[in-house]
């Protein structure tokens, strides 16, 4: 799982899937502890986009002395199991993360290739 993409513009948020983005700015390439674009389920049948940081904590969450940890990538056998993600997961709180383009490292005959796109 790669963990670098580009988020979708704000003018397709509106018109996709018909909702303000929000009024803050975000990078056009996101990393860890980013703030990007959700898209997530508001009262009722409403969705809501806001900024959030991909990744499991952010560092402003973080107490003085905690180390970081770069969990971000679930598996589907052992996500209600964890206990970085099953909390999360039984609660239903989830989230669509909107990109147009995902950045990938490849690996070939053992020569590494950062930033490949995946679009």
């Amino acid at each position: 799982m790669c963990v670098n993409y580009a988020p979708i513009q704000r003018q397709v948020l509106h018109d996709i899937f018909g909702i303000e983005p929000p009024q803050a700015e975000w990078k056009p390439e996101i990393w860890q502890d980013y703030a990007a674009p959700i898209v997530r389920a508001a009262d009722g049948a409403e969705r809501e986009c806001l900024l959030g940081s991909f990744g499991m904590t952010p560092r402003s969450q973080l107490r003085e002395g905690q180390k970081m940890r770069a969990t971000m990538n679930a598996r589907s056998e052992t996500i209600g199991q964890l206990v970085s993600f099953a909390r999360h997961w039984r609660a239903g709180q989830l989230c669509l993360i909107p990109a147009y383009r995902l950045v990938a490292t490849v690996w070939t005959s053992k020569i590494f290739s950062p930033g490949a796109a995946l679009s």
